[in-house]
C-alpha cells in the first residue's frame, strides 16, 4: 500500500507540470508561414498585422515567406507540422478556396487545416481603362459579341482567373472559356498594368490590388462583388446588378494550424486576434488598401470557406476549368 500510495504521489507533480506547460503556450517564438511572395496581397496583410498581433501573443513572430506552387508548398509545411501552435499559416483565398477547388492532385483539402480566423475580406473590383468607352459590366458583355475581349490574370487557376470567367458567366456570357481570351501575368499587379497598358481589355482582381491604380484614375471599376458600395470604389454592387452569387467571390486572409490543433491553442488565437485586428493603425492601414477588416469566429471561419470552395468547384466543374493532372 506504501509503495501505491508513493507511485501516486510521484504521479501529481508530473500531471501538474504537464498542465502547467500547456499553460505556458506559447514559451517561444511562433513561425508564421507566409505561402506567398513579398510584396503580394497575403505578404502586405500578414506583415502589417504582425506588430498588434505580437504585441497581443507576446512572443515575437517570425515572417517566413515559404513560397511554391501557387500556395502549396508553405500550406504543406503547417499541415505536416506539429499541432502545438508553434508553426501557423497565414492562408488565403488562393490556395485554400481556388487551388483545392481548380486543381484535383493539391497534396491538401481543406479539411487537412483548422482555420483559427478569417480576418481581411478583399471585395473583387472588375475595371477598365477610363478612355476604353465601357461604363458598365453591360457595356463589357456587349462587347464580347464583337470579339477581341481578353482579361488578364495572376495564372491559370488563380483567384482572378476564376473571378472574370465567374463575372461573364453570371452576366450570361456563354462559353466564356472560349469566347473570351485569357492572358495571365506574372501577378497580380501585373495583371492590374495589362489593362493599363491597353494588353488585355480587363481585370477582375483583390480591391487592395487596383486601390492604387483606381485612385491615380488610371483605372475605372465597374463592379465590386460586395453588398454595400465599397469606400473608394465609385461601382456598383453585385447585390445592385442582382447578381448576389458574386459575393461569394472576393479575396480574403485568415490564419490556420494543423487539423489537430487543441481547442485551447486555437481559443488562445481567437483572443489575440480580435485585440490585433482592433488596433486603429491596422484597421485604417486595411482599409486604405480597399480591404474590409471583418474577424470571424472559426465555425464562421470554416463555413465561410466551405461556401467559397462549394461555389468555385461548381464553377470549375461545369465550365470544364478543374484541373486535373
Amino acid at each position: 500500500m506504501r509503495s501505491k500510495a508513493l507511485a501516486i504521489a510521484s504521479a501529481i507533480p508530473l500531471t501538474f507540470a504537464a498542465t502547467a506547460a500547456l499553460a505556458e503556450y506559447p514559451e517561444r517564438p511562433i513561425t508564421m508561414v507566409i505561402p506567398f511572395g513579398a510584396g503580394g496581397a497575403t505578404d502586405i496583410s500578414a506583415r502589417t498585422i504582425a506588430k498588434p498581433l505580437g504585441d497581443a501573443v507576446g512572443q515575437p513572430l517570425v515572417m517566413s515567406n515559404v513560397t511554391g506552387a501557387g500556395g502549396a508548398t508553405g500550406s504543406v509545411s503547417v499541415q505536416n507540422a506539429k499541432p502545438d501552435g508553434y508553426k501557423m499559416l497565414f492562408a488565403r483565398v488562393g490556395s485554400h478556396t481556388v487551388s483545392p477547388a481548380m486543381k484535383a492532385t493539391l497534396p491538401y483539402g481543406i479539411d487537412d487545416f483548422r482555420f483559427v480566423t478569417v480576418y481581411e475580406i478583399n471585395p473583387v473590383v472588375c475595371a477598365v481603362r477610363p478612355d476604353s468607352g465601357i461604363e458598365s459590366i453591360d457595356d463589357l458583355v456587349a462587347m464580347v459579341d464583337e470579339g477581341n475581349v481578353s482579361y488578364s490574370s495572376s495564372g491559370v487557376g488563380t483567384l482572378l482567373h476564376i473571378a472574370a470567367v465567374m463575372v461573364l458567366d453570371e452576366f450570361g456570357v456563354e462559353d466564356p472559356l472560349n469566347r473570351v481570351t485569357h492572358i495571365p501575368q506574372k501577378g497580380g499587379g501585373a495583371a492590374a498594368t495589362a489593362v493599363l497598358n491597353g494588353t488585355t481589355t480587363f481585370v477582375c482582381t483583390n480591391s487592395s490590388a487596383l486601390a492604387g491604380f483606381v485612385v491615380n484614375g488610371q483605372l475605372k471599376p465597374i463592379l465590386v462583388t460586395t453588398a454595400e458600395p465599397l469606400a473608394g470604389f465609385d461601382a456598383p454592387t453585385a447585390v445592385d446588378l442582382g447578381k448576389p452569387a458574386l459575393q461569394q467571390l472576393v479575396g480574403w486572409t485568415g490564419i490556420a494550424g494543423p487539423r489537430e490543433l487543441p481547442d485551447d491553442i486555437a481559443d488562445k488565437w481567437g483572443v489575440w486576434m480580435a485585440e490585433a485586428t482592433a488596433d486603429p493603425g491596422f484597421v485604417d492601414s486595411m482599409e486604405s488598401f480597399g480591404s474590409i477588416v471583418d474577424l470571424m469566429s472559426p465555425e464562421e471561419a470554416s463555413a465561410f470557406i466551405e461556401g467559397q470552395y462549394n461555389t468555385f468547384r461548381a464553377l470549375a466543374e461545369e465550365l470544364g476549368m478543374r484541373i486535373e493532372g
